[in-house]
């Protein structure tokens, strides 16, 4: 049990360095395209939204294919099965269950989804800060301040 906390842990670490790098590529996008000045703000908008979603896709996908990985390497599920399916599931916590674990790697699944839970958050956040930023910088939004009314 203790081998796959540790396999678990590592993972998902490196997972996080991942995000984190894909979190410093996406808002520094997000940051250059929401600064320029344009004629349709709210297309504009649509765009940066569209990018930093996509780029964050893309690191999800990574997360993902990294896990599946780790999947093949301690034989974590049956022959045979097909381990990036197992890991997407997994990561999504989406659990058809048609696919299992082996015995000895029983908790991989759950660590897989905490780990998907955790930067699925994470990217939800990223987007709404780069959603809130863009809405601030073309004026599409009251900025926060002395007589404005906050929700």
């Amino acid at each position: 049990m203790m081998l796959q906390f540790l396999v678990g842990t590592l993972v998902s670490v490196i997972n996080i360095g991942i995000h984190a790098l894909v979190t410093v590529v996406a808002v520094g996008i997000a940051r250059s395209a929401g600064l320029r000045h344009t004629r349709r703000p709210r297309l504009h908008l649509m765009g940066v939204m569209i990018a930093t979603a996509v780029v964050l896709m893309l690191a999800h996908m990574s997360e993902v294919l990294t896990w599946a990985a780790i999947y093949e390497i301690v034989r974590a599920a049956a022959a045979g099965s097909d381990l990036l399916y197992f890991a997407f599931v997994n990561y999504t916590t989406l659990g058809y269950g048609d696919i299992t674990p082996v015995s000895e790697w029983r908790l991989i699944g759950p660590l897989t989804a905490m780990n998907g839970v955790l930067l699925f958050g994470w990217s939800a956040a990223i987007l709404f800060e780069v959603l809130r930023k863009t809405l601030e910088h073309l004026g599409l939004t009251e900025a926060p301040g002395p007589g404005s009314r906050q929700i």
